[in-house]
């Protein structure tokens, strides 16, 4: 019986090292690190921080901060996670830094900041967040109504105390939205409900996409046509199109001067894809009669940039996604992809397989 009570002490013994072992490894693995970076303190609203803090130890910056990469080579390698704004660049150079990294969650839908095929070389998942399109097609609207019916030149006209004269306002006169033909490049999830709201102002609608989508025709009563012919027939062009290097400079200066001359171009895609110097060109020269800017092709533009001193054009500081809800949105799904991904599963929204 001793030998039996000896054997079980021993036994006893072996197992509480073993559950401390246990114990031990359990409460000392490292949870992942995810770097965030944000245009503002608030923008990662706290029920989205939170859930990501149950899983991983998170670092929130200022995006100023490490849109130049030099900033973001000396820190990205001790991340297995970024959650990155638009102006972030995440390319070879980085990536092969990033020696952690599982997962790129873009805050937003535009991603051509991102090197994906040497992500994909990598391993490392890709992700968007494609929850901003109603945002966007407001304020395609508002930028197509304030262009077309000078609202911004009223405005500043009334607070700045020149209007003496009620006839004065004759000036100010504009061009109807209603009954007119609308060309959208790009029929994605943008452009397809930018059609679908333009319904309701009795539009034309038109067409051009490297795919034609013959469903979505029928069921927008919108028809395809080819970016030059479209171009030549719609009163107002908003452009919806993705930056690719098949993209950048689609709508350049023999574009502009296909359009018509009272003809107003609006673009909240990416700045690249319109000539910016095209574009300065075509609005001095009267090619076409005004345009409505979400996007540049350098942010924040230029002091410099002589579309700040035209009278036909109304600028907007990249606020396509810019509402509280749409932010949170945003935000949620981004976290949601990280979190995913981090687990080991697939994400809501990725651009990667």
């Amino acid at each position: 019986m001793k030998g039996l009570d000896g054997l079980n002490k021993k036994f006893n013994k072996e197992l509480q090292i073993d559950r401390f072992r246990e114990e031990y490894n359990m409460s000392s693995i490292r949870k992942p690190r995810v770097l965030i970076t944000v245009e503002s303190v608030g923008q990662v609203h706290g029920e989205a921080l939170r859930r990501l803090q149950e899983i991983a130890d998170v670092d929130v910056v200022n995006s100023s901060t490490f849109s130049h990469k030099n900033e973001l080579l000396q820190i990205i390698g001790d991340y297995e996670g970024a959650i990155i704004t638009s102006n972030i660049p995440f390319d070879r150079e980085v990536i092969a830094k990033a020696e952690k990294l599982k997962v790129v969650s873009r805050l937003g839908v535009g991603y051509d900041r991102v090197d994906v095929k040497t992500a994909v070389e990598r391993n490392i998942t890709v992700t968007n967040a494609p929850v901003l399109t109603e945002t966007v097609v407001e304020l395609v609207f508002g930028l197509l109504f304030a262009v077309a019916r000078n609202i911004s030149k009223a405005d500043a006209y009334v607070k700045g105390g020149k209007w003496k004269v009620r006839e004065e306002r004759v000036k100010f006169t504009g061009v109807d939205f209603f009954g007119k033909t609308l060309g959208i490049v790009g029929l994605g999830r943008v452009g397809s409900l930018l059609a679908r709201r333009a319904q309701s102002f009795d539009m034309t609608l038109l067409y051009y996409d490297i795919v034609r989508n013959r469903a979505l025709e029928e069921e927008l009563d919108i028809q395809f046509l080819p970016l030059d012919v479209l171009l030549s027939q719609a009163d107002f062009v908003s452009i919806h199109s993705p930056l690719t290097e098949k993209t950048r400079g689609l709508i350049s200066e023999k574009e502009l001067k296909t359009m018509k001359s009272s003809a107003i171009l609006i673009n909240t895609s990416r700045g690249p894809v319109v000539s910016e110097t095209a574009l300065i060109k075509a609005l001095t020269e009267g090619w076409i009669a005004c345009a409505g800017l979400d996007v540049y092709e350098n942010e924040p533009i230029h002091p410099d940039s002589p579309l700040l001193t035209l009278d036909n054009v109304v600028l907007t500081p990249h606020l396509g996604a810019g509402t509280r809800e749409c932010n949170e949105r945003v935000v949620s799904a981004a976290v949601e992809n990280t979190i995913r991904v981090l687990k080991g599963e697939k994400p809501l929204y990725p651009v990667t397989s």
